[in-house]
């Protein structure tokens, strides 16, 4: 079976994309964040993951508000990104792993998920920034990517308790995968933000610090918020809790904390980084 060898969770802000591009890490406002990720390259690049899971929310490059599934895959051999309007320069193309991709939607609409399936799909920032932040340099050539994406934009969207559920049907689905590879698993976003109307620039650290140690100890307890709870607690763009609320259900076996970093405010966004490393359950 493959094996899911740990997760990464990381913010997906569009504005880190053009700090890189302006070699703004070491300046005073962009340092504290960049500072918390040599670690995590580190763990990736010693364990080396054939192919990253990776969990994120479309924000209307192919998915706009007037076609909004509330889960949708990719099961291409390849996936683009395009101009989006944020001034972020168009990455390389990220390559696909059409196989595995197949079997885990499969699996899914067996156990219930009623998965959009995109055979061709174009990837935002949501999945580009991570990328891009993991192997600097665009150097990501060497793994292959699965999009998961999650409706956090347009109501009705999915509840935690979904989306963890969703998490763990994936989980399932790679455990019984017939192949050697070695799976890692992202969840991106948030966390507390609002960047629009009258509670603009709502941050709440100490809920998104408790939502990282649960993550890690008990993330059942996630699971009992609303979308409605996490709008109020820490502004509208913090129901992208959802992915890594995903990502974790997808490690059924024993989690364990290897690095965590916290900053805010990145572009009016409390931006958390966690490294977890799993044990495969037997």
């Amino acid at each position: 079976m493959a094996t899911i060898i740990g997760a990464v969770t990381t913010s997906h802000i569009p504005a880190i994309a053009n700090a890189m591009a302006n070699k703004l890490e070491e300046t005073p406002y962009w340092k504290p964040f960049f500072d918390g990720y040599p670690p995590v390259r580190k763990w990736l690049n010693e364990k080396k993951p054939d192919v990253i899971v990776l969990f994120y929310n479309d924000h209307g490059l192919e998915f706009f508000i007037d076609k909004k599934p509330t889960f949708a895959i990719g099961v291409a051999d390849e996936y683009h990104n395009s101009d989006e309007g944020w001034g972020i320069a168009t990455i390389p193309p990220v390559t696909g792993e059409s196989e595995l991709s197949w079997h885990i939607a499969n699996s899914l609409v067996e156990d219930g998920f009623d998965m959009t399936i995109c055979q061709e799909m174009k990837v935002d920032h949501g999945l580009t920034v991570p990328l891009s932040l993991m192997w600097p340099g665009n150097d990501y050539g060497h793994v292959k990517v699965i999009p998961v994406c999650i409706n956090c934009e347009q109501h009705p969207m999915p509840q935690p308790k979904r989306c963890y559920a969703l998490g763990q049907a994936i989980g399932k689905a790679i455990e019984s995968f017939d192949s050697d590879m070695t799976v890692a698993i992202f969840g991106t976003g948030g966390l507390s933000h609002q960047l629009d109307g009258e509670a603009a620039g709502t941050l709440n650290r100490k809920f998104d610090l408790e939502c990282m140690d649960k993550l890690v100890a008990c993330p059942e307890e996630l699971t009992q918020y609303s979308n409605l709870d996490l709008v109020k607690i820490g502004g509208a763009q913090t129901v992208e809790l959802n992915m890594w609320i995903a990502m974790r259900g997808v490690l059924r076996g024993k989690v364990t904390e290897l690095h965590c970093n916290y900053h805010a405010p990145i572009s009016n966004t409390g931006a958390g980084l966690l490294l977890l490393e799993h044990e495969m359950p037997e």
